[in-house]
């Protein structure tokens, strides 16, 4: 078990300006940041979930001052992941889409509007990754260690609606995966997020950002999110530690270029950059684990591997889980949080 205060704070800031700078697990509302694109000949559309908006304001820039981004600037629109995907298959202009999870991309394959082979890369098609933690109050005051003690009588807990948010998903399947043995038993996994939901979780905000404020506002004991989002709320001076539980999932987060890109020799470099090293150090300044494996060597002290990691393929992969657990007419998560009186409408 894992508690971190490790990282140095950045200049303190006020909480409200903190959940508003920075991105959470996946925003509900659409804002556009990366103002560096304002004089650029190029400007490239970035269509991406919440969190990372952070590492794109400064990847951004960066990307600009290299050879091949000369001239090229990055205006980006951030929310909902599952609402930035949906956004592109309605017609939003994207150049470049980076969501928090591989079927808000799934879908823009069938749609067409990314190729098939997005994910042939030696990195899958994977920018950055992260595993889900607990968030608690400074000093860990009610001693949060592991999932067990998030269904403890009294303890109450944030998660977002997995049906607008993908870090939703992900801390979900982090839960139900460490207590089915790595989905060997199923029914002991569900048993446990039922009551999860059910007796604990007071709060199921739209969105990770709207979560990680009803955290920060709120009396809650426990915000279940993204390793990287505990970091940032450290970073940006939130009174908070986090843990993160021996079991927990590998969060793995898509980009890809679109296949409809007005620019896409610009949109494949900037796409480069962000998986060079000097890309990855951004990425992992900002709490986000390196998919690049010496970057990730160097910051090992900031990421260390969690005894007992699994995979979404651990799982059976990510279209056999949507199907089972997160269809709204007949998975098995729907069911429970239907039956709570939660939306599962997307």
């Amino acid at each position: 078990m894992r508690s971190s205060t490790r990282l140095p704070a950045a200049a303190a800031v006020l909480a409200t300006a903190v959940l508003a700078g920075c991105g959470g697990s996946s925003d509900s509302t659409s804002d556009t940041g990366s103002s560096s694109a304002d004089n650029a000949k190029t400007k490239l559309s970035l269509v991406a979930y919440s969190t990372p908006q952070v590492v794109y304001d400064e990847a951004g820039p960066a990307f600009g001052k290299t050879t091949a981004g000369a001239g090229v600037g990055v205006v980006g629109s951030y929310g909902a992941s599952g609402d930035q995907s949906r956004s592109v298959l309605n017609g939003a202009d994207a150049d470049v889409v980076a969501f928090s999870l591989e079927p808000d991309m799934t879908k823009l394959v069938k749609g067409g509007f990314v190729g098939s082979d997005w994910n042939a890369g030696p990195n899958k098609g994977f920018v950055s990754n992260s595993v889900a933690t607990f968030v608690v109050r400074k000093g860990n005051p009610k001693g949060i260690k592991t999932w067990d003690d998030l269904i403890k009588p009294g303890v109450k807990v944030i998660t977002p609606n997995p049906f607008s948010s993908g870090s939703a998903k992900w801390n979900l399947l982090a839960g139900y995966g460490a207590k089915s043995d790595g989905g060997k038993n199923p029914a002991a996994g569900l048993a446990y997020v039922k009551t999860l939901l059910t007796k604990n979780v007071k709060q199921q905000p739209a969105s990770g950002r709207d979560a990680s404020s009803a955290f920060t506002s709120g009396d809650a004991d426990v915000l279940i999110s993204y390793e990287n989002e505990a970091i940032t709320l450290q970073q940006k001076g939130a009174k908070v530690d986090y843990v993160t539980p021996d079991d927990t999932i590998l969060i793995q987060n898509p980009i890809a270029v679109t296949a409809k890109s007005k620019h896409p020799a610009q949109a494949k470099a900037f796409v480069d950059y962000l998986l060079s090293k000097p890309g990855q150090e951004i990425f992992a300044k900002h709490g986000y684990r390196p998919v690049d494996d010496a970057v990730l060597k160097a910051n090992a002290k900031t990421f260390p591997d969690p005894s007992g990691l699994f995979t979404i393929d651990d799982l059976g992969g990510w279209s056999k889980v949507n199907d089972e657990f997160f269809d709204p007419d007949k998975g098995s998560i729907a069911k429970i949080e239907q039956d709570a009186g939660v939306s599962t409408s997307k």
